[in-house]
C-alpha cells in the first residue's frame, strides 16, 4: 500500500469538502496534511460539533493519525446563572 503525496491531499481536500457541507461548515474548519498526519484546525459552535468533526476525519482517514485543534467559540451568553432561585 503506497500512500503518495498526492492522494493523502486529494484524501485530505475530500475530507474538508464533506466537513464544509456539515452543520459546522460554515466556520471555516481547516483540514492540512502534516507529513503522514492530519491536522484539524478552525473554530467551531460547541463541543458537540467539535467531537463531530473529529469523528468525521476518523472515518474518512482512519489509516492516519487525525490532530484536533479546534476552539470551541462561546457565543451563547452564559443562562445557567439566571436558573439560580
Amino acid at each position: 500500500m503506497n500512500h503518495h503525496p498526492q492522494s493523502l491531499e486529494y484524501r485530505v481536500a475530500h475530507l474538508a469538502e464533506r466537513l464544509a457541507a456539515g452543520p459546522c461548515g460554515e466556520l471555516g474548519v481547516r483540514a492540512e496534511a502534516r507529513g503522514g498526519s492530519v491536522l484539524l484546525t478552525g473554530t467551531v459552535p460547541s463541543a458537540q460539533c467539535r467531537d463531530d468533526i473529529r469523528r468525521i476525519a476518523e472515518q474518512e482517514l482512519a489509516d492516519l493519525p487525525v490532530h484536533c485543534d479546534l476552539v470551541v467559540a462561546e457565543t451563547e451568553p452564559p443562562t445557567h446563572a439566571e436558573d439560580l432561585p
